[in-house]
């Protein structure tokens, strides 16, 4: 059923000014799904993300949300590096408020039920004792638990993630991906995220993107992150 699929591209190519970095990209994301776009480094994993978050427009092709119950999908971001100065002296809480933003619009003060979410998706996010340190300080585990719960706090249909665990260290990368599996599981959130670490991609996600060359191979991960076909697909030869 067409109301299944949240997102659907179609022919679409990505890039800066006319210089496409992908061509002719074509995939559904069905609600409520896990699904990780891989790819080496350039291989237009970041561009083809901000064109579907709307931060650039493609050069060609359709990016479709599915509208349900009349309400178009709220998307909730974690970049990969959040660009906050530490001259801006936030709080956690204060940047998870951030996420509020479309909901209370602009000009108007954050109400008692806006600030009570914030903890609550902090708290969702494991970072509840986080709330009143300040973002510049923390270390990039805690960053990224806060940017999540920072994303959470949209009340997301499709919660979108760019290398949440690049810069930090394995036992913080094992709980941000316990945190996303766990979030997937209870609330069946429709999770699009890119992340290098295949043997935690096997774990978690249930849908494979692969982009190698310009070219999409999609499918379910346990078929794709098998070591054959990923031999089959790099053209490497694993020893």
């Amino acid at each position: 059923m067409t109301d299944n699929w949240l997102l659907s591209l179609d022919g679409v190519a990505v890039g800066y000014g006319r210089h496409a970095v992908l061509r002719n990209i074509g995939f559904r994301l069905e609600r409520g799904s896990f699904t990780g776009l891989l790819g080496a480094n350039g291989s237009g994993k970041s561009t083809l993300i901000k064109s579907i978050i709307g931060v650039i427009p493609p050069l060609s092709g359709k990016i479709v949300f599915t509208p349900r119950d009349g309400r178009e999908p709220v998307l909730g971001y974690v970049p990969q590096r959040e660009g906050l100065d530490a001259i801006f002296l936030f709080s956690s809480h204060e940047v998870v408020l951030m996420g509020c933003c479309g909901r209370v619009g602009p000009g108007r003060s954050y109400g008692r039920d806006d600030r009570d979410w914030a903890q609550r998706c902090l708290e969702s996010a494991g970072a509840g004792d986080l709330s009143g340190r300040r973002f510049s300080e923390l270390s990039g585990g805690q960053k990224q638990r806060v940017l999540i719960a920072r994303a959470l706090a949209a009340k997301p249909d499709l919660l979108i993630l760019d290398e949440p665990t690049a810069g930090i260290d394995a036992a913080a990368s094992r709980a941000i991906m316990e945190l996303l599996g766990r979030i997937h599981r209870e609330r069946q959130m429709t999770i699009l995220m890119v992340n290098h670490d295949l043997a935690a991609m096997r774990k978690y996600i249930q849908h494979v993107l692969w982009l190698h060359e310009g070219k999409l191979t999609q499918g379910n991960a346990d078929e794709l992150l098998t070591r054959d076909k990923l031999e089959e697909m790099l053209k490497l030869q694993f020893s």
